[in-house]
C-alpha cells in the first residue's frame, strides 16, 4: 500500500503580510518543522483582504513584501529537510477568498491590478500561468462574509473541505459542494499563530515531498495525496459530507 508520510500545511499566515497573524515567517516555519511537517505553503492575505502590506507602496514593492516573507521562511528552512513554498490567499469580494498555488513573484509583477480581478479573470490568469485554485473555507459564517454569495465552482480546481478553524457543519457543506461539482479537495489549518491549537491538525500528505510549486500543482491535479484532518490521514474528506 502506498504511503503518504510527508505532511504539508496548505493554508497559513505570517505577520509580515497578514494583519491578523501574530508570528513572523521564520517562527511559523520552525513551528511546523517541530510539529513533524515536511513543508508548508505560506498563503498570506492579498491586498483586498486583511493584508499587513502598505497599500500605498508601488506595485513592485508590495509584491516584494509578499515574496520576502516567503524567502525569510525558506532561508530559515535551508538544510533542515523542510520545504517552504509560496502561495497567496486572494480576496475577490463579498468576503470570499481563494488559495492560490503554483505562482511566483514574476506572475505577481506581471499583473499590477491583480487584486481587483473578478474571480473569473483571476482564475483565467492563474490557470494560464499553470496555477491551481482552491476555495478557502467556502461556507464560513463571519460578519465580513456575505452568506448569499455562493461559491463559483466553475472557476475552481478544488475546495478546502477541511479548515481547522471552521465548524464541522461549515466543513461538511464545503465537502458536499466539492463532491457535487467534481472538484478536488484540500485541507488547511488557516493558522495565524504558533500557539494556535489548530497547528498540526490539517494539511495534505504526499508520497514524495514537492520541491517546488510546479511539482505541488502536478501532485494536486493528479489527486496524489491524502488529507490531514484533525491530525489523521483521510482520502477525500467525504466523511464530512
Amino acid at each position: 500500500m502506498k504511503e503518504y508520510p510527508y505532511k504539508y500545511e496548505m493554508h497559513c499566515h505570517t505577520n509580515w503580510c497578514s494583519a491578523c497573524a501574530h508570528n513572523g515567517p521564520e517562527e511559523m516555519a520552525e513551528a511546523y518543522y517541530k510539529a513533524g511537517y515536511a513543508g508548508m505553503v505560506i498563503t498570506d492575505h492579498f491586498l483586498r483582504g486583511n493584508t499587513a502590506v502598505d497599500r500605498s507602496l508601488p506595485w513592485e514593492e508590495k509584491m516584494r513584501c509578499y515574496w520576502r516573507s516567503y524567502e525569510a521562511a525558506k532561508a530559515w528552512a535551508k538544510g533542515k529537510g523542510f520545504q517552504v513554498l509560496f502561495g497567496i490567499e486572494h480576496y475577490y469580494g463579498d468576503g470570499k477568498e481563494v488559495l492560490t498555488y503554483g505562482i511566483g513573484l514574476d506572475f505577481l509583477l506581471a499583473h499590477p491590478d491583480l487584486h481587483m480581478y473578478t474571480l473569473a479573470d483571476y482564475s483565467k490568469a492563474v490557470h494560464e500561468a499553470g496555477g491551481f485554485l482552491s476555495q478557502a473555507h467556502p461556507y464560513r459564517h463571519a460578519s465580513n462574509i456575505d452568506p448569499d454569495v455562493a461559491p463559483q465552482p466553475q472557476y475552481l480546481d478544488a475546495a478546502e473541505v477541511f479548515n481547522a478553524c471552521n465548524t464541522l457543519e461549515e466543513n461538511r457543506m464545503a465537502a458536499q459542494m466539492a463532491r457535487e461539482n467534481g472538484l478536488l479537495v484540500t485541507a488547511g489549518g488557516d493558522v495565524h499563530s504558533v500557539r494556535e491549537g489548530f497547528l498540526g491538525k490539517a494539511g495534505l500528505a504526499f508520497a514524495t515531498p514537492p520541491q517546488d510549486v510546479q511539482e505541488l500543482v502536478r501532485l494536486l491535479r493528479a489527486g496524489d495525496y491524502k488529507l490531514v484532518i484533525e491530525g489523521e490521514l483521510q482520502d477525500k474528506g467525504w466523511g464530512l459530507a
